[in-house]
């Protein structure tokens, strides 16, 4: 008879294509990034959603997000549309990009190899063509890693120069917002725009 850590280490090693939950939400039919698709980390608040920080212990005991992290409302503003809420480590606490609860987001350049963590599911979506850019958070290389995992552009902000409103905290003296793309003019547009440049 299966126990639950033996259910949950099976599902650690299932593939999973990244997404915890995929949306089509878009806010503005015009702007700077109209016509770019995006998904955001699951320690990111979207309106309305639970961010679960990959742990569904964690988002059973919290309440939808009354507003979009600032980071989400700025692109959305822009016009791109979001896609998916995309997995994480749980609580953010590892480099393999590997989550016992929702799979282990494929790493599309290396298909036997892990993602890298924390950010993965950011990173294995923007890898596969699922979405044009992604949102993640790193506080020790949790977007570097797994971009260079997956063979996509990862870009670690200076820390407090992106807003963390509506960012769940790791380490708060280090957290800092991220960005994934497969195409580094697309990143520098994303960025353009969270920086209000």
């Amino acid at each position: 008879m299966a126990t639950d850590l033996d259910k949950q280490s099976k599902a650690g090693n299932e593939r999973s294509d990244g997404f915890v939950q995929r949306l089509h939400l878009k806010n503005a039919a015009s702007g700077a990034l109209q016509g770019l698709t995006f998904a955001v980390k699951d320690n990111i608040a979207v309106q309305g959603m639970v961010a679960g920080f990959g742990s569904p212990f964690w988002a059973n005991m919290q309440s939808p997000a009354p507003a979009h992290a600032d980071c989400v409302q700025k692109v959305l503003d822009a016009a791109a549309e979001l896609v998916g809420t995309t997995i994480c480590d749980e609580l953010t606490l590892s480099m393999d990009g590997i989550n016992a609860f929702y799979g282990t987001p494929v790493n599309t350049r290396y298909p036997e190899r892990i993602p890298g963590g924390s950010s993965s599911g950011s990173a294995s979506v923007v890898a596969a063509g699922h979405a044009d850019f992604a949102i993640g958070t790193d506080t020790s290389g949790s977007v570097r890693v797994p971009a260079a995992y997956c063979g996509t552009y990862g870009l670690r902000s200076s820390h407090g120069l992106l807003s963390k409103d509506g960012v769940l905290p790791l380490g708060e003296t280090f957290d800092a917002v991220g960005i994934f793309s497969r195409q580094a003019q697309v990143l520098t547009r994303v960025l353009s725009v969270l920086l209000g440049v």
